[in-house]
């Protein structure tokens, strides 16, 4: 139901910073519970790196009883090998709230950011702005763990709708 609690795990993967971010939604209204980002070793190989996210991802996961959870899309680098190894992190980023029993919905990067700040070309600077206004007991939060927590106010946001829009064609 969309009135009722829910807990939702935002994430901004990154093989070097993944930011992660927990909202409570509750009809319209958002509450901020925590938010952080998960370093990996950079000098690890790179299976020990993905599994330090899994791992702490998963942590996050029961540590805040985590109902659902969000992730944003990986958008295409110029650098192939780049890309490709931010697609391996952003698996073991899915597959830690998947362990965990949670569905894991995706989102684009630009509409994260037409949901959060309006426009779909808005910059990290305006994204952790919005952020700070929306979820206020936040306080300053850093680019990678603001991204996250736009993750997951684009998922509140956006089941709230569907939910809408599913009562209102019964």
């Amino acid at each position: 139901m969309a009135n009722e609690p829910t807990r939702i795990l935002g994430l901004d993967p990154g093989l070097r910073r993944t930011g992660w971010g927990v909202v409570v939604a509750e009809g319209s209204r958002l509450r901020w519970i925590a938010h952080g980002v998960v370093t990996p070793p950079e000098t690890a190989p790179l299976s020990e790196r993905l599994l330090h996210l899994l791992d702490a991802l998963g942590a996050v996961c029961a540590d805040y009883a985590c109902d659902e959870a969000a992730v944003e899309e990986v958008f295409v680098n110029v650098n192939p090998s780049s890309t490709l190894k931010l697609g391996h992190a952003r698996a073991a980023v899915m597959l830690a709230p998947a362990r965990c029993g949670l569905s894991v919905a995706e989102y684009s990067p630009n509409l994260i950011k037409k949901a959060v700040v309006g426009a779909g070309h808005a910059d990290k600077s305006q994204i952790a702005f919005m952020v700070k206004r929306l979820l206020p007991a936040a306080g300053d939060v850093k680019a990678d763990a603001a991204d996250a927590l736009a993750v997951a106010i684009t998922h509140a946001q956006l089941r709230r709708m569907n939910h809408l829009a599913i009562r209102g064609t019964a």
